[in-house]
């Protein structure tokens, strides 16, 4: 996958298109990702010892991470990306707009 925590990305499809935000998990077996501010669900909560009060809570529920784009730092875009090698054998993600690395 070539989505990973903490990067910026914007959504690109469903309810929350053009919704832009940091990614807080990455879910690998169900290619799903979790956005910061995106797709948000009321869960009722009972209350408990990190909640005293219980009641109904906002909290972010996965994506498909075919809904989102990474956003480029450089050109503020989003953009698909690639990988390159590099010549001491690692491995960098490429912006497929400027060619610079995300």
């Amino acid at each position: 996958m070539k989505i990973r925590k903490d990067d910026k990305v914007k959504v690109i499809s469903g309810n929350s298109r053009g919704k832009t935000g940091k990614v807080l998990k990455v879910i690998t077996d169900k290619n799903r990702v979790i956005v910061e501010g995106v797709n948000l669900v009321k869960k009722h909560q009972k209350p408990n010892q990190m909640n005293q009060s219980g009641g109904i809570i906002e909290k972010e529920a996965a994506i498909h991470v075919s809904n989102v784009m990474i956003v480029c730092s450089n050109c503020n875009k989003a953009v698909r990306i690639s990988k390159k090698r590099n010549e001491d054998g690692t491995a960098e993600r490429i912006c497929r707009s400027c060619n610079k690395a995300v």
